[in-house]
């Protein structure tokens, strides 16, 4: 009898497997062909796509809030951390480059195929699709196997099974039709890339329960500092298969999954009491930190341009979501190229931010002093940032320097800013952080809550309270798409316009 129950579970974990692939691979597509032929990015896409069918799974009864029944969806949406570690060791190589005046060798061992497989996805990004999803569940399931995770969930049996096949696809699943000089170093790489980010995660991991007792710092904060670091280390690497798919829809993928997962509860949570304050701030704080940022580069930093303002914002924000659309290229190659600078830059403030976090989370309040201080040094990075890009002229190396000290103050200023206003309002710190994680769409806060740095409650609800903000982005990307029509201009009134419906949403959210 036992035999039999074990061949059940095997078939359920496969069928599972390809249910999740064909729910999350296809949402990407079908977002993709939505925005074929535009600059817009399909994340926007994504955002309604996703939502709508996790609720759809619960309204249905196919489901129950947080997608249990579900469980590989819910595993894609807890791999942030994997997905994020490709970006950031392309922003340690960049980051290196600038410090040293490195010449960058342009010629490339890949040129991509240009056959269009479906509408708006050339093949070789297809296959790209399929490998990012292969990575991430390979790696995730490999690195708990490792660690001994084991939280009595149903995948806990299969991790050496979900590793096998998840490694192993993304060893094989090489775009035959793109032109590879050297085919077996382009594999090789790609292994080498795959032990590389699982031993970044595994050493992570250990770091992190090590200094626990003294402070509870996240995982993702020290995969980004080894990342970063590997990053500075191998400058001159040529990307093999495993970072470049990463880069294109690593993050569209862990999105995909996540908002399942939050659609999953929307009816649940807005039963809960004060979670409209809560949803109310990540709406309209979306609004303030986004385009208020955007109005001061503008207004102040005159740096009208595609190439400023993408970069800029996703890395002041750590915003997810501007953060897949530069990686994959939806915005422009010069955003492209300097998104992965822009987001590793904030690491310094990092510091900080976990740290104090994580202090205010032992203590179970936020600490006002070290919060203002920190306030008051992003005000003068964020000054001083505008002072530098407004003597740029359009120099590369002059622009890239204030957006890199822009990058870091904003940053500081959202953070902590968003906390100490809502503690201002009477909102508990778990509460705060979700709010304000969701206001400013940042993933480090967002894997650090997934994580449980806050509790099980925020664990469990930071899915969807992440993903509603995320209504605010046919705004935020449809502005970026017009942009990028536009020769790289953005429409200034707009921009002030919908910072100042920021202000006065932020102040009523505050009041309710």
């Amino acid at each position: 009898m036992d035999y039999f129950a074990d061949e059940l579970a095997n078939a359920l974990i496969l069928i599972q497997l390809g249910l999740t692939f064909l729910l999350v691979i296809s949402m990407v597509l079908v977002s993709r062909t939505f925005v074929a032929g535009t600059r817009y990015s399909p994340i926007l896409i994504i955002v309604v796509f996703g939502l709508i069918m996790g609720y759809v799974l619960v309204s249905t009864g196919m489901g129950t809030p947080g997608l249990k029944e579900f469980p590989l969806v819910d595993f894609t949406s807890k791999v942030t951390i994997t997905a994020l570690i490709a970006s950031f060791f392309v922003g340690g190589q960049e980051i290196k480059k600038i410090i040293t005046n490195q010449e960058i060798d342009k010629k490339d061992i890949v040129v991509p195929s240009d056959e269009e497989m479906f509408l708006g996805t050339k093949f070789t990004q297809f296959m790209f699709l399929i490998r990012s999803f292969f990575v991430l569940i390979g790696i995730e399931a490999i690195k708990r196997l490792i660690v001994g995770y084991s939280n009595n969930e149903p995948l806990d049996n299969f991790y050496p099974l979900l590793g096998y096949l998840g490694l192993v696809g993304s060893i094989i699943l090489i775009d035959y039709r793109a032109r590879i000089t050297n085919k077996p170093v382009y594999i090789r790489k790609g292994i080498i890339e795959t032990a590389m980010i699982l031993g970044i995660l595994v050493l992570s991991w250990h770091i992190a329960r090590w200094i626990r007792p003294t402070i509870a710092l996240p995982e993702i904060f020290f995969a980004m500092i080894l990342s970063v670091t590997m990053g500075m280390l191998f400058s001159r690497w040529k990307f093999g298969p495993t970072i470049r798919s990463l880069l294109f829809a690593g993050i569209p993928v862990v999105l995909a999954a996540n908002f399942m997962v939050g659609g999953s509860r929307i009816a649940d949570a807005f039963t809960l009491t004060g979670m409209t304050a809560v949803l109310s701030f990540g709406f309209f704080g979306q609004l303030l930190w986004m385009f208020g940022g955007l109005s001061i580069l503008i207004w102040l930093g005159n740096s009208n341009n595609i190439r400023n303002l993408a970069p800029g914002m996703a890395g002041a924000l750590s915003h997810s979501g501007l953060t897949g659309a530069c990686t994959a290229g939806d915005l422009g190659p010069e955003a492209q190229v300097r998104a992965p600078i822009m987001i590793n830059v904030p690491f310094i403030g990092h510091i900080f931010v976990f740290s104090i976090l994580a202090a205010s989370a032992t203590t179970g309040k936020l600490l006002i002093p070290h919060t203002l201080m920190i306030v008051g040094a992003g005000i003068a990075l964020t000054w001083w940032a505008l002072v530098t890009l407004r003597k740029a002229n359009n120099k590369d190396a002059k622009e890239i320097r204030g957006l890199m000290i822009f990058s870091l103050g904003w940053q500081l200023v959202a953070v902590f800013g968003g906390l100490l206003i809502l503690n201002l309002g009477g909102m508990g710190l778990n509460d705060s952080v979700m709010a304000n994680a969701s206001a400013i769409s940042h993933f480090g806060l967002f894997a650090a809550i997934q994580g449980g740095m806050f509790g099980e409650k925020a664990a469990g609800l930071i899915a969807f309270v992440f993903a509603m903000p995320f209504l605010v982005h046919p705004l935020v990307f449809g502005i970026f798409g017009k942009t990028a029509e536009n020769n790289g201009v953005m429409p200034k009134k707009i921009v002030f316009f919908l910072a100042i419906v920021g202000v006065i949403g932020v102040v009523y959210a505050l009041l309710t």
